[in-house]
């Protein structure tokens, strides 16, 4: 009575190693920068919920510099001209940060990652 051997070869062995060794080195880039952004929604959460009555522009912009510091935000990633403040109708502002990532994958291939995220500001902005 004969049996049939069935698994994987060698090679095959091999090629689903490089798949799987591809899409680790590609998480391997791309999980700093979605935990970096991680602590940008934290920092303007913070800077939200203490409120903005009578904070200039770039009192908020210090705050919040001071907060992505904290939470291990570099420096080069959100730029001060990257954190906008829009007025809303009924005297609400919402706090904008948008900013894009690039990093360098292999060779010359890069991700280029757009992050961008709102959140309401408590109290009213001063001009």
């Amino acid at each position: 009575m004969k049996t049939k051997q069935s698994g994987v070869t060698l090679i095959g062995f091999l090629v689903i190693l490089m798949v799987v060794g591809f899409f680790g080195y590609m998480a391997m880039k791309l999980v700093p920068a979605y935990s970096e952004y991680a602590g940008v929604v934290k920092a303007m959460n913070g800077v939200a919920s203490e409120g903005g009555s009578g904070k200039s522009l770039d009192g908020i912009r210090r705050d919040l510099m001071y907060k992505f510091s904290m939470q291990y935000v570099d420096d080069n990633t959100v730029a001060p001209s990257d954190i906008t403040i829009t007025r809303n109708n009924g005297g609400t502002s919402t706090l904008n940060v948008s900013y894009d990532k690039d990093i360098p994958f292999m060779y010359n291939i890069d991700f280029l990652v757009h992050f961008s995220k709102s959140v309401p500001l408590q109290g009213n902005v001063g001009q």
